[in-house]
Formats: C-alpha cells, structure tokens, sequence
C-alpha cells in the first residue's frame, strides 16, 4: 500500500545554481525509479536556517510530496546520508488531515503564480 510522504532536505549553500538542479533532480529520479509518484514539489530557496550546521548559516531548501511504499523511505535516506552536498533532511508520513491541508496550500499557491 502507498503511503503520502513529505520530506524536507537543505543543501549546503556552496552550490551554483545548476549544482543544485542536479541534486534535486537526483533525489527525484530515485523516488520515481522505486515508484513513488511526486505529488508536488517546491523549491524554497536559499534560507537562513536557525542555527549554524558545519559553520554554514544558510541551505537551500527543497520539499518533495509524494506517495510511496514504505521501503522506499529507506533507500531515499540513505540516499541523503551519503551525498555530502545535503546538510539536513527529514521525511515525514502524512495522515489523511495532513495530506488534505497539503492539497489545500498545493492548489492555493497555484492560483497564486
């Protein structure tokens, strides 16, 4: 059975911009390749986080929604701990409030761009 996952991950702030395109763009070739459907994604871009991570103030900040079975959270997290260019990550299952405020902010920031 396919859960609904939203997962948040920071890059490190070094990165030109097409550096971090291909990053973002390898995390989602893994999820699509295991199956996982990408619901929405946002690109949140360079932030200031709230406390310093390897002497860096700021990350790129990039969500992913998505639906996947459960083993695929595994091999997306490890896909995170072994590239050094992600500072921070955390995935989170989604019940069925959770995926419905996500579709609420999903189509109110359609209408806004």
């Amino acid at each position: 059975m396919m859960n609904n996952y939203e997962t948040v991950f920071i890059l490190t702030p070094v990165l030109s911009e097409d550096q971090m395109k291909e990053t973002v763009n390898k995390f989602k070739t893994l999820l699509t390749d295991k199956g996982a459907e990408i619901v929405n994604e946002e690109s949140w871009g360079l932030k200031k986080m709230a406390y310093t991570i390897d002497k860096k103030s700021t990350g790129f900040y990039q969500l992913f929604q998505f639906k996947a079975e459960p083993e695929v959270i595994n091999q997306l997290e490890v896909g995170f701990r072994r590239d050094e260019r992600v500072i921070r990550f955390l995935t989170v299952k989604l019940d069925k409030y959770a995926v419905a405020y996500a579709e609420k902010r999903c189509h109110k920031q359609q209408k806004e761009d």
